[in-house]
């Protein structure tokens, strides 16, 4: 695997990302979300969580995994260096939780249905959450969410319009992340098509069956799809599914195909090469993720006053 000392999480995030975080930041009520989130939830009930449930991952545990880790770790230098679990969960999936001691999960699922190579794709994918700062907004996304209602409720619907705004801009945001993380795989594995054939193995692998997948046939699919995009009807059908104004709920990732054409343009691109030749931005600072807005100061301050005083009208009439 290539390394990238110091490398800045600026050199290779997705600019989708940067912008669908700026805009979220810039929503109504995302300063109130980020206090609360920070006054009620903490990383250590997660980490004791983790370690009491799932089997950690180091020399003497799972020891071909932690070297494959560490190697990824070093890659993309990352630090500190996050702990490694594995969850026994046939789900195929894996994520990264905590930002001061950050923690990534890998369900046996994953574990049993790809090939070394794919799993270290993998790996590199999340710790490019730890390394892009994600870790911190995503867990306030979930909990966003899984409160919104009962937002709504305290504030007579009020709360259920900037929750509304907040969850929009939560998912898009979260979907444009998963961008900057394939770039952060690319980096670590040097060969997008790797990556790629992760995405496929991960979007509908059998391991019956695993012989007969094509990848390239997978990447002309990749294609087609976005040549839906000449028809009007069919990008009004893609921003339905992807916010769960169609038919199921609103979508955490991008479509796969969606994925890989973007990775691809990125692999065969100016910036890419440059950062393989040594010519990145460096930092010393990455993996910190301010919770404060950086703009809508004046309109989140207002909603907030509003929201203070209904809330204090509450717990008045529910004095006896």
């Amino acid at each position: 695997m290539p390394d990238y000392p110091g490398i800045s999480r600026d050199a290779f995030r997705h600019p989708l990302d940067q912008q669908a975080e700026a805009a979220l930041r810039a929503v109504p009520g995302f300063d109130l979300v980020a206090r609360k989130f920070v006054e009620f939830m903490y990383e250590r009930p997660q980490f004791v969580s983790l370690m009491g449930n799932y089997v950690q991952v180091g020399p003497q545990q799972y020891a071909t995994l932690y070297q494959w880790f560490r190697t990824c770790v070093q890659a993309l230098d990352v630090q500190p260096e996050p702990t490694l679990f594995v969850a026994q969960n046939p789900q195929v999936n894996s994520y990264a939780i905590g930002e001061e001691h950050p923690c990534i999960v890998i369900n046996t699922g994953l574990l049993d249905l790809l090939s070394d190579d794919e799993i270290r794709t993998v790996m590199a994918h999340e710790l490019g959450h730890v390394k892009c700062g994600h870790t911190t907004l995503t867990q306030m996304a979930i909990w966003a969410m899984n409160t919104a209602t009962v937002i709504g409720e305290l504030t007579f619907g009020i709360g259920n319009v900037i929750s509304t705004g907040l969850i929009y801009a939560f998912y898009e945001w979260r979907r444009m992340a998963e961008l900057s993380c394939d770039r952060a795989a690319l980096l670590a594995t040097d060969d997008w098509q790797l990556v790629g054939h992760t995405m496929m193995r991960v979007g509908g692998g059998s391991n019956r069956f695993a012989h007969e997948l094509n990848f390239a046939a997978f990447e002309a699919q990749a294609e087609d799809y976005k040549n839906l995009d000449e028809d009007g009807l069919s990008q009004v059908y893609k921003f339905l599914l992807y916010n769960g104004t169609g038919q199921g709920p609103m979508l955490s990732h991008p479509f796969p195909v969606d994925r890989l054409s973007y990775l691809k343009t990125w692999a065969n691109s100016e910036e890419y090469a440059q950062i393989k030749a040594g010519n990145y931005r460096r930092s010393a600072t990455d993996g910190t993720v301010p919770t404060q807005a950086t703009n809508g100061r004046n309109d989140v301050d207002r909603l907030r006053r509003e929201l203070a005083e209904l809330q204090a009208e509450l717990d008045r009439l529910r004095q006896p």
